[in-house]
């Protein structure tokens, strides 16, 4: 393995981790910007409720995208046993 397949294996494991963090991560803030609004207007101050709501949207979008995770990471799996079988 030269170090041009090594800079192209980092490359596709950091953009894989980007794509699979995102969507968890952006649920999470948008439904942590909604209740803080919501927060704000009712003036209800109580922490905990932000935590449930972001922990359950984040929860179920995991849910809803573990079939794609999986073939993603089995792909990128693939992709480096294809490159050890190469060498």
């Amino acid at each position: 393995m030269n170090s041009l397949d090594f800079i192209y294996l980092s490359e596709q494991s950091l953009w894989l981790v980007f794509m699979l963090s995102m969507p968890p991560i952006v649920v999470a803030a948008i439904v942590g910007t909604l209740v803080s609004l919501i927060q704000a207007l009712t003036q209800i101050q109580e922490q905990t409720l932000g935590f449930l709501f972001k922990l359950t949207s984040v929860i179920v979008t995991l849910l809803m995208i573990a079939d794609w995770l999986g073939n993603e990471i089995y792909r990128f799996t693939e992709l480096i046993f294809q490159r050890i079988i190469n060498l």
